[in-house]
């Protein structure tokens, strides 16, 4: 998760812009403040290029957005994959171009710690249920039917904005300046 050198500051007309880039294990605590930055009911714009991370920061993030009402509009500008898609189906408007990339796929978690075999057998059972629910959850938050999930998570696949706007999943847009990061000509001051 990216900062800009001026620290991600808010725009002109109020609107936080989030930069969610890289793993989400990089700096997770450092976008949930960000999220809690921007109060509760409001809007914001996150951007994303990221190949995803841990289920549960991604469940973190989008427990986030919706838990506190945020009206969020995500822009995929490169990669948004795996766990990055919980936080994207988050958002109240989404937007990807032609060229935005998006990887559904089975969970998957590893352990790089040494642990007893009890552990390990609840952490299986445990981890069975929750790539149901997970599934379920992220077919219910972006609105699509859990068939259709499945069939592009098994065994993996690709989406491309096109596919993801087709369904009806997200807006397709050029790649040209977008209307909700500029205010209305009208409101400018001509000279």
């Amino acid at each position: 998760m990216g900062r800009r050198d001026d620290q991600d500051e808010d725009r002109d007309d109020g609107i936080p812009e989030i930069a969610i880039n890289g793993d989400l294990t990089d700096s997770d605590a450092g976008l949930e403040d960000r999220l809690l930055d921007v109060p509760p009911g409001e809007e914001c714009i996150l951007y994303f290029d990221s190949p995803g991370g841990p289920p549960y920061t991604a469940l973190s993030l989008m427990s986030l957005i919706k838990l506190r009402g945020l009206r969020a509009t995500g822009v995929v500008t490169g990669e948004c994959s795996s766990a990055a898609l919980w936080p994207f189906a988050a958002c109240q408007r989404r937007l990807v171009t032609a060229y935005s990339a998006l990887l559904f796929h089975p969970m998957e978690w590893e352990s790089g710690e040494h642990i007893k075999v009890a552990e390990a057998a609840e952490w299986a059972r445990h981890f069975r249920s929750l790539e149901h629910t997970m599934d379920e959850l992220l077919a219910e938050t972006f609105g699509m039917s859990i068939d259709l999930l499945r069939e592009w998570s098994n065994p993996g696949r690709y989406v491309t904005g096109m596919e993801m706007a087709e369904a009806g999943l997200a807006e397709l847009v050029e790649l040209q300046p977008l209307g909700i990061l500029h205010p209305p000509q009208s409101s400018k001051k001509r000279r």
